[in-house]
């Protein structure tokens, strides 16, 4: 961040689980926002979600690779246009490679228990205005243990980093800034989390960016791609 006294450090949450501030550089960021504003246009656009009890999520998505909803994935967007889901790019899946490798210090393993290995397949974009919010929940709906990559643009948020037990206590607040990195896999890749609160107008300047963007990068270990 700008213009900080004392810079932030690469910080383990829990066991599995790591803040890396700054790993994306402006330009980057830059090169991330341009291609989140092309994937979030129509076909299978930025939809809102509805959740199975009718309700919706604050915090608006796009998917790539495979189009996650209320709890499953497809590979057309069918709590949107229908259409089918925008490709995985090959520097997204390179990108969640690279980013495991800044968390823990070694590369991802180039297979897995899963048959697909540990290939970055599917992307879930969330945009946050400033009254956006994600209650505590947990990625299971992916077959691979990999690691999850979370990348943060924007304004910053407060993440509450939880157990695996419960939505509860004990959990961890952390902020994270537009360029920051937060890796969860191992002991913690199941671990409940979310956003309580976004952070209006912390955004960098120059990023020309009016609330947070949110780029999840999961391996989901499917196989054949769900209908």
């Amino acid at each position: 961040m700008d213009g900080e006294l004392f810079p932030r450090e690469r910080t383990e949450i829990a066991p599995g689980a790591v803040h890396v501030p700054d790993w994306l550089g402006p330009e980057r960021q830059r090169e991330l926002l341009d291609a989140c504003r092309a994937w979030a246009r129509p076909p299978a656009g930025l939809r809102t979600v509805r959740t199975p009890g009718g309700g919706t999520m604050t915090a608006r998505q796009v998917c790539l690779g495979l189009h996650w909803y209320p709890y499953g994935y497809a590979r057309t967007a069918v709590d949107g246009d229908g259409a089918p889901v925008k490709p995985m790019p090959g520097r997204l899946a390179e990108l969640g490679r690279e980013a495991v490798t800044a968390a823990y210090g070694r590369p991802a393993p180039e297979s897995g228990p899963d048959p697909d290995g540990y290939a970055y397949d599917i992307a879930l974009i969330n945009f946050y205005d400033g009254d956006s919010r994600m209650g505590m929940h947990r990625d299971a709906e992916e077959r691979s243990p990999a690691p999850v990559v979370s990348l943060s643009l924007g304004d910053t948020c407060v993440f509450r980093f939880g157990n695996t037990a419960s939505r509860g206590r004990p959990y961890q607040d952390v902020l994270l800034l537009s360029g920051d990195l937060f890796v969860f896999g191992g002991p913690a890749r199941l671990a409940y989390h979310g956003v309580p609160r976004i952070l209006p107008g912390t955004a960098p300047p120059w990023l020309g960016l009016t609330g947070r963007l949110n780029i999840t990068l999961r391996v989901g270990g499917l196989g054949a791609a769900p209908g």
